[in-house]
Protein backbone atom coordinates (compact mmCIF):
# COMPACT_ATOMS: atom_id res chain seq x y z
CA UNK A 1 0.00 0.00 0.00
CA UNK A 2 1.22 3.50 -0.83
CA UNK A 3 2.30 5.82 1.95
CA UNK A 4 -0.91 7.59 3.17
CA UNK A 5 0.49 11.12 3.49
CA UNK A 6 2.03 10.89 0.02
CA UNK A 7 -1.31 9.75 -1.40
CA UNK A 8 -3.10 12.59 0.38
CA UNK A 9 -0.77 15.15 -1.18
CA UNK A 10 -0.99 13.47 -4.56
CA UNK A 11 -4.77 13.78 -4.41
CA UNK A 12 -4.31 17.56 -4.40
CA UNK A 13 -1.36 17.71 -6.79
CA UNK A 14 -3.04 15.60 -9.45
CA UNK A 15 -6.17 17.77 -9.43
CA UNK A 16 -4.56 21.20 -9.61
CA UNK A 17 -4.02 21.40 -13.39
CA UNK A 18 -7.61 20.38 -14.15
CA UNK A 19 -8.96 22.73 -11.46
CA UNK A 20 -7.10 25.70 -12.93
CA UNK A 21 -8.00 24.67 -16.47
CA UNK A 22 -11.72 24.60 -15.67
CA UNK A 23 -11.43 27.86 -13.75
CA UNK A 24 -9.45 29.82 -16.36
CA UNK A 25 -9.57 28.41 -19.89
CA UNK A 26 -11.36 30.64 -22.40
CA UNK A 27 -12.22 33.34 -19.86
CA UNK A 28 -12.09 36.95 -21.01
CA UNK A 29 -8.68 38.55 -20.59
CA UNK A 30 -10.20 41.15 -18.27
CA UNK A 31 -10.43 38.32 -15.71
CA UNK A 32 -7.20 36.46 -16.42
CA UNK A 33 -5.10 39.64 -16.53
CA UNK A 34 -6.71 41.18 -13.44
CA UNK A 35 -4.54 41.91 -10.40
CA UNK A 36 -5.10 43.23 -6.91
CA UNK A 37 -2.96 46.25 -7.62
CA UNK A 38 0.69 47.09 -8.27
CA UNK A 39 3.11 44.32 -7.44
CA UNK A 40 0.42 41.62 -7.37
CA UNK A 41 -0.09 38.69 -9.71
CA UNK A 42 -2.79 38.04 -12.27
CA UNK A 43 -4.13 34.51 -12.88
CA UNK A 44 -2.01 34.48 -16.06
CA UNK A 45 1.15 35.24 -14.05
CA UNK A 46 0.24 32.61 -11.46
CA UNK A 47 0.15 29.93 -14.16
CA UNK A 48 3.59 31.08 -15.37
CA UNK A 49 4.83 30.81 -11.79
CA UNK A 50 3.42 27.30 -11.42
CA UNK A 51 5.19 26.26 -14.62
CA UNK A 52 8.47 27.64 -13.29
CA UNK A 53 8.05 25.85 -9.95
CA UNK A 54 7.28 22.62 -11.74
CA UNK A 55 10.52 22.88 -13.71
CA UNK A 56 12.88 24.13 -11.02
CA UNK A 57 11.49 23.60 -7.53
CA UNK A 58 9.46 20.61 -6.37
CA UNK A 59 10.87 17.53 -8.07
CA UNK A 60 14.43 18.87 -8.36
CA UNK A 61 14.42 19.47 -4.61
CA UNK A 62 12.81 16.11 -3.83
CA UNK A 63 15.49 14.47 -5.96
CA UNK A 64 18.23 16.34 -4.09
CA UNK A 65 16.82 15.20 -0.75
CA UNK A 66 16.58 11.57 -1.82
CA UNK A 67 20.02 11.50 -3.45
CA UNK A 68 22.06 13.78 -1.16
CA UNK A 69 20.06 14.40 2.00
CA UNK A 70 21.18 17.55 3.81
CA UNK A 71 24.67 17.33 2.26
CA UNK A 72 23.62 19.40 -0.75
CA UNK A 73 21.77 22.68 -0.37
CA UNK A 74 18.89 23.27 -2.74
CA UNK A 75 19.49 25.70 -5.57
CA UNK A 76 17.95 29.09 -4.75
CA UNK A 77 14.47 29.56 -6.21
CA UNK A 78 13.49 32.67 -8.17
CA UNK A 79 9.91 33.45 -7.17
CA UNK A 80 9.45 35.91 -10.02
CA UNK A 81 11.18 34.16 -12.92
CA UNK A 82 7.89 34.07 -14.83
CA UNK A 83 8.21 37.82 -15.40
CA UNK A 84 11.40 37.28 -17.39
CA UNK A 85 10.07 34.79 -19.92
CA UNK A 86 11.09 35.89 -23.42
CA UNK A 87 7.83 35.13 -25.19
CA UNK A 88 4.22 35.92 -24.43
CA UNK A 89 2.06 32.84 -24.86
CA UNK A 90 -1.64 32.26 -24.66
CA UNK A 91 -3.13 31.24 -21.35
CA UNK A 92 -4.37 28.05 -23.02
CA UNK A 93 -0.80 27.17 -24.01
CA UNK A 94 0.39 27.82 -20.45
CA UNK A 95 -2.38 25.67 -18.98
CA UNK A 96 -1.45 22.85 -21.36
CA UNK A 97 2.23 23.13 -20.46
CA UNK A 98 1.45 23.12 -16.73
CA UNK A 99 -0.75 20.02 -17.14
CA UNK A 100 1.99 18.17 -19.01
CA UNK A 101 4.75 19.18 -16.60
CA UNK A 102 2.66 18.22 -13.58
CA UNK A 103 1.84 14.86 -15.14
CA UNK A 104 5.57 14.22 -15.55
CA UNK A 105 6.26 15.31 -11.95
CA UNK A 106 3.56 13.04 -10.56
CA UNK A 107 4.89 10.13 -12.61
CA UNK A 108 8.41 10.74 -11.28
CA UNK A 109 7.20 11.18 -7.70
CA UNK A 110 5.17 7.96 -7.81
CA UNK A 111 8.13 6.08 -9.28
CA UNK A 112 10.18 6.97 -6.18
CA UNK A 113 7.88 4.72 -4.08
CA UNK A 114 8.56 6.88 -1.04
CA UNK A 115 8.01 5.36 2.40
CA UNK A 116 7.06 7.16 5.59
CA UNK A 117 10.69 6.82 6.69
CA UNK A 118 12.00 8.37 3.47
CA UNK A 119 9.61 11.30 3.90
CA UNK A 120 11.49 12.10 7.12
CA UNK A 121 14.77 12.48 5.18
CA UNK A 122 16.34 15.90 5.66
CA UNK A 123 17.26 18.32 2.95
CA UNK A 124 18.96 21.70 3.19
CA UNK A 125 16.99 24.78 2.12
CA UNK A 126 19.18 27.82 1.35
CA UNK A 127 17.13 30.14 3.59
CA UNK A 128 15.19 27.85 5.95
CA UNK A 129 17.89 25.34 6.84
CA UNK A 130 16.93 21.74 7.52
CA UNK A 131 13.63 20.62 6.01
CA UNK A 132 12.18 17.17 5.42
CA UNK A 133 10.86 15.56 2.26
CA UNK A 134 7.45 15.43 3.98
CA UNK A 135 7.56 19.17 4.59
CA UNK A 136 8.48 19.75 0.95
CA UNK A 137 5.58 17.59 -0.17
CA UNK A 138 3.14 19.35 2.18
CA UNK A 139 4.40 22.72 0.97
CA UNK A 140 3.92 21.67 -2.65
CA UNK A 141 0.28 20.70 -2.03
CA UNK A 142 -0.46 23.80 0.05
CA UNK A 143 1.30 25.97 -2.54
CA UNK A 144 -1.12 24.68 -5.17
CA UNK A 145 -4.12 25.37 -2.94
CA UNK A 146 -2.81 28.84 -2.10
CA UNK A 147 -2.55 29.75 -5.76
CA UNK A 148 -6.01 28.36 -6.54
CA UNK A 149 -7.31 30.60 -3.76
CA UNK A 150 -5.29 33.55 -5.09
CA UNK A 151 -6.63 33.12 -8.62
CA UNK A 152 -10.21 32.96 -7.34
CA UNK A 153 -9.73 35.98 -5.07
CA UNK A 154 -8.20 38.12 -7.83
CA UNK A 155 -11.02 37.31 -10.23
CA UNK A 156 -13.68 37.96 -7.56
CA UNK A 157 -12.14 41.35 -6.78
CA UNK A 158 -12.57 42.25 -10.45
CA UNK A 159 -16.25 42.78 -9.53
CA UNK A 160 -15.69 44.72 -6.32
CA UNK A 161 -17.15 48.01 -7.54
CA UNK A 162 -19.98 46.30 -9.41
CA UNK A 163 -21.39 44.27 -6.50
CA UNK A 164 -22.51 47.43 -4.77
CA UNK A 165 -23.82 46.96 -1.25
CA UNK A 166 -23.33 43.16 -1.42
CA UNK A 167 -19.63 43.83 -0.84
CA UNK A 168 -20.52 43.67 2.86
CA UNK A 169 -21.21 39.93 2.42
CA UNK A 170 -18.25 39.20 0.17
CA UNK A 171 -15.36 38.42 2.51
CA UNK A 172 -13.14 37.76 -0.52
CA UNK A 173 -13.36 41.48 -1.35
CA UNK A 174 -11.77 42.62 1.91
Amino acid sequence: MAEPFLEECLSVLTRTPATLDVLLRDLPEVLTAATEGPGTWSPYVVIGHLIHTEKTDWMPRMTIIMEHGANRTFDPFDHEAQFRQPEVRSLSALLDEFRDLRHDSITRLRSMNLTAEQLETNGMHPALGLVTAKQLLATWASHDLSHILQVSRVMAKRYKSEVGPWVAYQTVMK
